[in-house]
């Protein structure tokens, strides 16, 4: 197993401007899928409507950037739904904040009159985490750019 970072592919920093000649891997394998492919691809049909809107949103400049190829399609896509599924629980909690604004849907009374976590919470806090590990393997966050 390799220490240390992980390579930055050589798309990536082709954008970054870090483009050095002596550095750069001798048979780029994105060079040839990218010939054979020649255009973006629509969302794939399996994805719902918030994970489609993110899919639009980022492959495109993705793909331009050199970054994906047809091969990044089922990571890509989890990233989406991942974004789609924080998007619809961050929805929901505000629904529920709207029916009780003292506690902003964050939290629910049981039956017993104990005070819980809204599962929702949970559900929008590990979606938003993963799909931030994803995004940074595309390099969508600043930090990972």
């Amino acid at each position: 197993m390799v220490r240390g970072r992980k390579p930055i592919p050589t798309a990536v920093n082709k954008v970054m401007g870090q483009v050095r000649s002596n550095r750069m891997p001798p048979n780029d394998p994105t060079i040839g899928i990218r010939r054979v492919f020649g255009l973006p691809l629509a969302p794939p049909t399996y994805l719902d409507d918030y994970a489609a809107d993110e899919w639009q949103r980022t492959w495109e400049s993705l793909w331009d950037a050199g970054i994906v190829t047809h091969v990044d399609v089922g990571a890509l896509a989890i990233y989406c739904q991942l974004h789609a599924r924080w998007r619809r629980a961050e929805e929901a909690i505000q629904e529920i904040a709207k029916e009780n604004p003292e506690n902003g849907g964050l939290v629910l009374v049981t039956t017993n009159g104990n005070i819980v976590q809204n599962p929702l919470v949970g559900i929008a806090n590990s979606s938003m985490r993963d799909a931030i590990r994803y995004g940074a393997e595309f390099g969508l966050t600043p930090s990972s750019r």
